[in-house]
């Protein structure tokens, strides 16, 4: 048996402090293929990795192992600053690396933050294909001298030295953002996988820890009827046919997928769609890929929004949270006052209770639905156990905001929109009501796609600072369940003790016990200290930071709101942040 090596070239392009943009210069030695003083723009960024790539695998095809000693060399173009590279065996051993301690320990169990193995992930893109050994592999992990973790991409391939000992050339970069080159590259290994596994390989797809869940990407699978097989953001769609599945535009979507792939087994399709937390129609490109199952067929699929797709403005003038909370305050107010006797005047349309933009619904603490403006249908059913498209028990939470001490407060939620099978975010303003028979009952109503403001994540770190003022610690578990009532969207609740510790972090849960207390935002500033001295020695405030916005490579303002709360002697910070549109 031929004796493998595997080879590595995993580059460290950004830094916390240098995103990559257009005006990033990237010093990277000499090359037959671009100069190492290049300032480029971030679309050409994956053409000079894999150019990278390609020049260091002429390098081993012509030198072999003897090229290892030119890439532990310091200051050159293969270990510079950030640049190195690395050398793997088939069994996962690091021979080079610049980190010493690394060397000659084994390497193919090292994980990143969402349990994807990264070594593994590596030698598997590089090997997974017959006729072009290479690929991309994607996963996260903590910028240079930093602790928050970005999505990163690495091309890799698989290269012949002559001596015909095999290696994996590969290089990498710090990307937040989906490009089409990754989506087609998704698409091709998920269609490999289901040539080897068939249907089993629809598992796969679900998986966090395997390689078809990519920033906000993901894949979905269609049989021949349209019927959706496979849709790992949206579980609610499996089973339902979706031929006849329209774009805000009109567009036959889904009828347009099957034509596009009549003569050819691959196509590109564009259409608008609502982009996941934001109000605005963005064009939406998805690479489709016909994958003979069986004695038929799958249509496999994943999209991506990129960063120049234009956008309509198609939404409904939504009121604003501030508004929404204060219709609801009136209709409790109306409702103690009147009980059932106000519901008459609650379903009359295009009237102040019921405009077409929001309306009142009414249930008993029982879970009981007693009134619905905008589907009397609904009236006399338990929504109790309901859940939403995420899995959410959106009904379990109106009950227990209804039966919390302050009585009031705030569910966010996945559902569809009427007339639309595709679910939205929706935010509900819950509050208990006390009628004048003495039954209590809650009252609420609720908006799409509401858009996030100070007034909002105001509420929110107030509800769970309320939350862990009454439980203390107990209450953590409830602030990191991504189905409870404090995540949503890119929006989450944290939770800081005061010497920095981050106790609590649902979208960062590698975060959790470890001291934050020197972090440092894009621009330099300590944003730990800044929060606690906000939090510590005014009870609450707010601290704009900078970032890089989820799913773009742009770093933009985020404004966080941080909040003192005291629990039988213990201090925390309770904090959350939103990305302002304006």
């Amino acid at each position: 048996m031929r004796k493998c090596l595997f080879f590595g070239s995993l580059i460290g392009i950004l830094s916390l402090q240098a995103p990559l943009n257009a005006q990033t210069s990237l010093n990277l030695g000499q090359s037959s293929k671009f100069s190492a003083e290049a300032n480029y723009l971030l679309q050409d960024s994956l053409k000079l990795i894999k150019a990278l790539v390609y020049d260091a695998a002429d390098l081993v095809r012509s030198k072999g192992d003897a090229a290892f000693e030119e890439f532990r060399q310091p200051e050159s173009q293969w270990r510079n600053g950030e640049t190195y590279i690395f050398i793997l065996d088939e069994k996962g051993n690091m021979l080079v690396h610049p980190d010493t301690n690394l060397e000659n320990k084994n390497q193919l169990n090292l994980k990143d933050v969402n349990g994807r193995f990264i070594v593994r992930g590596i030698l598997a893109a590089a090997k997974g294909g017959q006729e072009k050994q290479e690929g991309w592999f994607h996963y996260q992990w903590p910028v240079p001298e930093g602790l928050l973790p970005r999505w990163k991409s690495s091309f890799v391939q698989l290269v012949e030295a002559p001596d015909g000992k095999e290696y994996v050339i590969g290089s990498g970069l710090y990307d937040d953002q989906m490009n089409k080159e990754f989506v087609v590259d998704l698409i091709e290994t998920a269609a490999k996988q289901i040539k080897k596994e068939g249907r089993k390989a629809f598992d796969k797809f679900y998986d966090p820890a395997e390689v078809f869940l990519v920033k906000d990407t993901y894949v979905f699978v269609l049989d021949t009827m349209g019927i959706d097989l496979v849709n790992p953001a949206f579980r609610n769609l499996e089973g339902r046919n979706l031929i006849t599945q329209k774009d805000t535009q009109g567009k036959l979507v889904v009828r347009d997928m099957f034509k596009a792939v009549e003569k050819d087994s691959t196509a590109w399709i564009e259409y608008m769609w609502p982009k996941p937390g934001d109000n605005l129609s963005t064009q939406k490109s998805t690479y489709i890929k016909k994958v003979p199952l069986g004695n038929s067929w799958v249509l496999l699929g994943a999209g991506v929004y990129l960063a120049d797709a234009p956008k309509i403005n198609v939404s409904k003038e939504n009121i604003s949270p501030f508004d929404l909370k204060n219709f609801v305050i009136d209709a409790a107010a109306k409702l103690e006052k009147e009980g059932e006797a106000a519901f008459g005047e609650f379903k009359m349309k295009d009237w102040h209770w019921f405009d077409g933009k929001k309306y009142v619904f009414v249930c008993n603490l029982d879970g009981k639905v007693k009134f619905h403006a905008a589907d009397p249908t609904l009236e006399g059913e338990i929504i109790k156990y309901r859940e939403d498209a995420l899995g959410r028990l959106y009904g379990r939470m109106f009950l227990e905001t209804a039966s919390s001490e302050a009585g009031q407060g705030w569910v966010h939620y996945v559902f569809p929109e009427p007339g639309d099978i595709f679910p939205a975010w929706k935010s509900s303003f819950i509050k208990r009501v006390t009628f004048p028979s003495g039954e209590e009952h809650l009252v609420g109503s609720g908006i799409y796609n509401m858009e996030m403001d100070e007034f909002l994540i105001e509420e929110m770190v107030y509800q769970a600072a309320a939350l862990v003022q009454k439980e203390g610690r107990e209450a953590f578990e409830k602030l990191r369940d991504k189905k409870g009532p404090f995540y949503f969207m890119d929006t989450y609740v944290f939770v800081l003790s005061p010497d920095g510790t981050e106790l609590v972090n649902p979208a960062q849960p590698s975060l959790e016990r470890k001291n934050l207390i020197d972090m440092k935002d894009l621009n330099g500033k300590y944003v730990v200290k800044e929060e606690l001295a906000l939090a510590l020695d005014h009870g609450s405030g707010w601290l704009e930071t900078s970032w890089f916005r989820p799913g773009t490579n742009t770093p933009s303002p985020k404004m966080t709101f941080v909040k003192r709360v005291k629990f039988r002697g213990e201090t925390f910070i309770v904090g959350s942040g939103y990305y302002p549109t304006k």
